[in-house]
């Protein structure tokens, strides 16, 4: 993309010129939602200001020592490619495309070991905040493509370079720097247990891929629908954070993606040409992550502790189905039918309430059980403001409209039963996590410091049937492990297998069986299910089990002897069977006791 310049211009005046105009474009993105009504008007106009900004990258570089000569410093080359990464990393959270990931992520590299910033810091406050805000923006980068060698050494240089400002800027309050630095050490602390030992990303390596799964029978359900939108609600007091996403959310995000070929868990260094650009001899990450054999990761609506009018407006804009995740988490999915390359019309749902009285009760106006009044709705805020702060299951009627997916993690997800059966066209598909949370010895509360245990086993199944059992990632022998983790995926695909070819299966389970995210959220839901039921602390007692409606096959509740088999063969690996109640006379079936079988993702 060439700047034609005319020879009578200055140099810099065509710079200054070009930056003002990237400047003011940069700053009327910035101000606009990531989850605009108009996405075509978004993302025409996303590539305006790339267009600009590129122009302006490759201006500097070719000109380079004429503008550093008319006074161009090196801090204002780095705000240019910290703006760059900005762009890339906004337009990642919008799409969910990881090569947007992967390429703010080679212009921020490029910052760090180019030393942008360095020269002046600690003569220039404004220039160490940019800085400090540049780490802290890098560091979400690599939490979110697990570089953990990164995040550590970021962590490290955001720690000195905070002590660092203190001591040169006496008069400035840094306290808000080592609330982020408390915020990202807290958020590692709870993560780290079991951290890299498979990707929470959907893996064609470990898993199947999506052509191979198991097909339902057209005797069953006459379409299939694939996950292409979903929404990530959180809104809990004490929720473990770095930035706005919530250790949960980062699960949940991660585990709607697919898991690029090897190249978030190898030890790639981007290279530098001397300009400070990414050079030629630099690692590839977006030709890496590119696959041409798997869909588009599914687009997401991260919302952190949104307001109701938020969380409603935004559903109705970009969400056409729902996969709400509600820790107060809601995770809203759009599916549409496979094949389908075009986005459906969110404009035609309507919001009006629905008529049933059962479905709306109001929490500002109690009529005695102040308890029952709170368990029949969510709250995004204070109890004491009435509906305003509250989402009922009538406001999600509406979106039944389209196919619904619904994951709700919170204390009183069964209020949302009451969906079923006043659906506006579509049976809703729901996963209700329990309305008490089991708090697992030794290791706290399922929320804290850990997150909701509904969604680890959700997100991260085999980590949750540990921390369940009080184990911690030093506490397990990694080859006992791996063998309780190939075991798990060996059954959870044979169940898989068996679901897809169940007559009694309901039409609404069978026809998102073939989209591989959210056949590996019911699978894991089973899982979670048995898990609980079996689990003797929490045994025959209905408030800590989770439920899905409608119900799925009876063949897959907990008590069956398939079901059992599994968690018994799980947990002996573990030496753990006696921490679970089975039914009298079960045992472990020849040449599958968890030592010798071979164990393969899919059947």
């Amino acid at each position: 993309m060439q700047v034609q310049q005319n020879p009578s211009i200055p140099v810099s005046e065509v710079y200054w010129s070009l930056l003002h105009k990237a400047d003011k474009k940069f700053s009327k993105i910035r101000e606009l939602p990531y989850y605009h009504r108009n996405r075509h008007e978004y993302d025409a106009y996303f590539y305006k200001v790339f267009k600009v900004y590129t122009q302006l990258w490759k201006f500097q570089q070719e000109n380079r020592q004429k503008l550093v000569d008319a006074g161009l410093r090196r801090s204002e080359i780095g705000e240019i490619a910290s703006r760059i990464a900005q762009l890339y990393l906004g337009q990642y959270m919008r799409t969910s495309e990881a090569s947007y990931l992967s390429e703010a992520y080679i212009f921020y590299e490029a910052i760090l070991s180019r030393e942008y910033f360095k020269e002046g810091m600690f003569q220039d406050l404004s220039l160490a905040n940019k800085q400090l805000r540049f780490i802290s923006r890098f560091l979400v980068v690599c939490l979110l493509l697990n570089r953990r060698e990164m995040v550590q050494q970021l962590l490290h240089q955001l720690k000195g370079l905070v002590d660092d400002c203190k001591r040169t800027f006496q008069e400035t309050d840094f306290k808000e720097w080592k609330l982020v630095i408390q915020e990202i050490v807290r958020f590692l602390k709870a993560d780290t247990a079991f951290m890299n030992i498979r990707p929470l990303r959907y893996s064609i390596v470990l898993e199947c891929h999506p052509d191979s799964l198991p097909q339902v029978s057209t005797l069953v359900v006459r379409r299939s629908l694939r996950l292409r939108d979903a929404m990530l609600s959180s809104y809990h007091h004490n929720e473990v954070k770095f930035s706005e996403i919530t250790l949960d959310t980062f699960r949940m995000l991660q585990c709607l993606e697919w898991e690029p070929s090897g190249s978030f868990y190898q030890p790639n260094v981007a290279r530098n040409s001397q300009n400070g650009a990414p050079g030629s001899g630099r690692t590839n990450y977006s030709q890496d992550i590119a696959d041409p054999t798997l869909p588009h990761n599914p687009r997401k609506a991260v919302l952190y502790r949104p307001s109701v009018t938020h969380f409603l407006a935004v559903s109705l804009i970009g969400i056409n189905i729902a996969l709400f995740h509600f820790h107060y988490y809601v995770f809203l999915a759009c599916l549409l039918p496979a094949g389908s390359g075009m986005y459906s019309d969110a404009n035609s749902l309507s919001m009006l309430p629905s008529p049933s009285d059962r479905l709306n009760p109001s929490c500002g106006q109690s009529k005695g059980d102040d308890s029952s009044l709170h368990a029949s709705c969510l709250h995004f805020g204070s109890h004491g403001n009435g509906g305003i702060n509250s989402i009922y299951p009538s406001d999600l009627v509406p979106f039944t409209r389209r196919p619904l997916f619904l994951v709700i993690d919170c204390d009183s997800s069964e209020a949302f039963e009451a969906i079923n059966g006043v659906q506006k066209g579509e049976t809703a598909a729901m996963l209700l996590s329990s309305s008490f949370s089991y708090q697992a010895s030794g290791v706290g509360s399922s929320r804290q410091p850990s997150g909701s245990l509904f969604t680890l086993f959700l997100t991260a199944p085999m980590q949750a049937f540990c921390l369940l059992l009080g184990m911690s990632g030093a506490d397990i022998d990694m080859d006992i492990y791996n063998k309780a983790e190939k075991l798990l995926s060996s059954s959870l695909s044979d169940w898989g297998s068996t679901l897809a070819t169940s007559d009694t299966i309901d039409p609404v389970w069978a026809q998102v069986l073939t989209d591989p995210f959210l056949r590996r959220l019911i699978l894991r839901f089973i899982f979670c299910r048995a898990v609980l039921s079996l689990y003797a602390s929490t045994f025959n007692k209905k408030e800590f089990i989770p439920k899905s409606v409608p119900s799925l096959p009876a063949s897959f509740l907990p008590t069956t002897v398939a079901c059992q088999t599994v968690i018994l063969q799980i947990a002996n690996v573990f030496g753990a069977s006696t921490k679970f109640i089975f039914s009298e006379g079960l045992v472990l079936p020849e040449n599958r006791q968890g030592d010798d079988a071979e164990l393969l993702p899919c059947s």
